[in-house]
């Protein structure tokens, strides 16, 4: 078991260990020092070149810390020294905000800026950086008000979140005499079997029940929380804030979302081609949105997996194979489900230290390859931005996507060309399925989202009024493609990023992400090998630009609607691949 679970002893030995105690202790002082920076004589370059040093250092500290914290919390939700400690580090971190908010209101305040920067060698590798902290003092909670207001949401948007992640990482659903965790019964969405799906699903949906309130409440008081700072900073409202922090415009938004809305029709005309080989004729139920489709039925094992993604990836990017074997070899992954830990998967990537801790709830499908291949993306990500200093090695959301969708599209595809006709047929839909999520559950997501912030300008909404809020928005994404009497209307309390304080609409970049990979992707296809040198200088410069610079960089324009058409073009013909295959079927 031992070689299924992630390896922290990397980050501390323990939250009593003296090298942890000392960190807290260094950032404590570090923040103190900081401001002292802030008010010296020393002339501004001066001022500026060591307060850059001084906050590198202190974020790779902060980031250590935490991540030690909340990767311990994301396999076991009832730590206790782990939940001491967060609120610990909670306290701490209002304080680095503020010196952070400080640094940005200094910065906002020198004059002749750019010639300051032009000037020094060194503030020229951060020139970019320092202009968009000069951006982002204008929108800065006024300096009497900030350290207050940060520590009331200790008390506020961030004890919810936190109960959220209590509520969910201890939540057991009670299904055919058992209890399991959710994340367990989750899985069962893919399991050939369609009664144990349709199990699953009816069981999941009752457990809800009784945590529905709780939740209803937890995400009423993080979006709550959110407009009011959104009002104190002076943006138009939370989406346009999370837009200019995304470092992505509006217009690239609309863009996308308008194609999109064109696209909706192909997507239902893939999910009723699926209902139907699965003998659906009223819209296909929830339930089966994941069901597999085809005969076959190959399961994986960790080390199959762990074959496969290295052998695919070292044939297009060697360097990237024996990373992702290193991975496996090093103990990066947390695989299995279990009780108290986290659904879902992500990736935490570590800059200090060079590293990645990824999380999945394995169970064996082909989909929980790709899911792998997805998080190694992230792990990739955050390898080629190592040579960047840390305050640049941060991507934007919709950025954040690009390697992890460019790896999931490198696999699936490779795997087609050589597998058999069921198989082959298998990873089509597995595509497609993954698509739709993407694409149209992610939309129907972000409806929701806006729909729950207008809402909470003006009243608390309640759970019922949640489920109504999400079923419209499936209704509007998915139509008649999803059987009215078989949706999920509690789909705002199994998924995390709803409830993420001070990261809202954290839905749109995966649209985003998946699209701007297919386009990376086809550059590779068109390129082979040859590519992989400018994929990866791509991913090194996520940080260090705007979103719509950053795609220009390797020829594609955000602001076009034709651009995302044509990307939306490739997902299109694989749902008429996949329609024509469903008819074929259908007539032996």
């Amino acid at each position: 078991m031992k070689e299924t679970t992630w390896d922290l002893s990397v980050y501390y030995t323990g939250f009593d260990a003296p090298a942890f105690r000392r960190d807290i202790s260094d950032i404590s002082h570090m923040v103190e020092k900081g401001h002292e920076l802030l008010k010296s004589s020393e002339g501004p370059a001066g001022i500026l070149e060591k307060m850059i040093r001084a906050l590198e250092a202190l974020t790779d500290k902060l980031y250590r810390v935490y991540s030690f914290c909340q990767l311990t919390l994301a396999t076991d939700a009832q730590n206790i020294q782990a939940l001491k400690c967060q609120d610990e580090i909670g306290v701490l971190m209002v304080d680095v905000e503020v010196l952070q908010s400080a640094c940005a209101r200094y910065i906002g305040t020198v004059e002749g800026l750019e010639a300051i920067i032009d000037g020094s060698l060194f503030l020229q590798d951060y020139g970019f950086i320092l202009r968009e902290s000069r951006e982002k003092a204008a929108h800065m909670l006024p300096e009497s008000m900030e350290r207050w207001m940060l520590r009331m949401s200790l008390s506020g948007g961030d004890a919810f979140g936190k109960l959220r992640n209590q509520l969910m990482g201890t939540h057991t659903v009670e299904i055919d005499g058992m209890r399991l965790p959710l994340s367990a019964v989750r899985g069962m969405a893919y399991d050939p079997d369609p009664s144990v799906r349709k199990r699953a699903y009816d069981a999941e949906i009752v457990s809800y029940q009784k945590v529905e309130l709780p939740m209803a409440f937890c995400l009423a008081g993080i979006k709550g929380e959110a407009l009011t700072l959104c009002e104190a900073k002076n943006y138009q409202d939370v989406l346009t804030q999370q837009l200019v922090e995304s470092r992505m415009d509006r217009e690239t938004l609309e863009a996308m979302l308008s194609a999109v809305r064109e696209a909706l029709p192909d997507f239902r005309r893939y999910l009723k081609a699926k209902g139907k080989l699965l003998g659906h004729r009223e819209g296909l139920p929830f339930y089966d949105l994941f069901a597999p489709v085809s005969q076959a039925k190959k399961r994986f094992t960790v080390m199959e997996a762990r074959t496969l993604l290295t052998d695919v990836f070292s044939g297009a990017h060697p360097e990237m194979g024996a990373f992702i074997d290193r991975a496996f070899a090093n103990r990066w992954i947390d695989l299995y489900p279990r009780e108290g830990k986290e659904g879902g998967a992500f990736c935490a990537h570590s800059h200090g230290l060079k590293l990645s801790r990824i999380l999945t709830n394995f169970v064996g499908s082909f989909s929980d390859v790709s899911t792998l291949a997805h998080e190694l993306g992230h792990a990739w990500h955050g390898h080629c931005m190592e040579a960047k200093p840390v305050l640049m090695a941060e991507e934007p959301m919709a950025l954040a996507e690009t390697a992890s969708i460019f790896n999931e599209t490198l696999l699936n595809h490779t795997l087609r060309k050589i597998a058999d006709a069921d198989d082959a047929f298998a990873m089509l839909e597995s595509s497609l399925m993954d698509a739709t999520q993407t694409v149209v559950d992610i939309y129907s997501r972000f409806i929701f989202e806006c729909a729950v912030f207008e809402a909470r300008k003006t009243y608390i909404p309640s759970s019922e009024e949640l489920k109504a809020m999400m079923l419209d928005a499936q209704e509007e994404t998915y139509g008649d493609s999803l059987a009215q009497t078989a949706r999920h209307p509690y789909m705002w309390i199994c998924k995390p990023h709803y409830y993420s304080v001070g990261l809202h609409f954290y839905n749109f970049p995966y649209t985003f992400g998946l699209l701007f990979g297919l386009g990376v992707f086809a550059r590779y296809q068109a390129m082979g090998g040859a590519f992989m040198r400018s994929f990866d200088e791509l991913l090194a410069a996520c940080g260090s630009d705007l979103v719509a610079n950053v795609a220009a960089g390797v020829g594609i324009d955000v602001h076009s609607v034709e651009y995302w058409r044509g990307a939306l073009n490739v997902i299109r013909k694989e749902i008429d691949e996949f329609v024509a295959l469903v008819e074929r079927r259908g007539s032996r």
